[in-house]
């Protein structure tokens, strides 16, 4: 199992920048993938960024392409999601995910508010 602590969520002006970090512990070896997700007031959580464990390969939503880089500390414990020119619609509950096979694990997410 893994489990998974989100921080660094708050309240940032339109075009301000905040950077999340998920702290990792338990079968960290074990984890294929790790990404960021986010969910908005009525909406689906999606798929924000993620990277791969073995070749640190990242994919981004083509929403935050260009604005946000998700990294791994090289001890592999802890996760970042660095999120620069932010956008009212950026607004959520961003969640820590982590998949070893075929299961998830997530964190308990963090609130990110962009005022416009």
């Amino acid at each position: 199992q893994v489990q998974l602590v989100e921080s660094g969520g708050g309240l940032v002006q339109a075009g301000g920048s905040l950077r999340l970090s998920c702290a990792a512990a338990g079968s960290i070896f074990s984890i294929g993938t790790m990404a960021w997700y986010r969910q908005a007031p009525g909406k689906q959580r999606e798929l924000v960024a993620s990277i791969t464990t073995s070749t640190s390969t990242t994919n981004y939503a083509g929403s935050v392409k260009g604005r946000f880089t998700i990294s791994r500390d090289n001890a592999k414990t802890t996760l970042y999601l660095q999120m620069n020119s932010l956008l009212p619609e950026d607004t959520a509950i961003y969640y820590c995910n982590s998949r070893i096979g075929a299961w998830d694990y997530w964190g308990q997410g963090t609130q990110v508010t962009v005022s416009s």
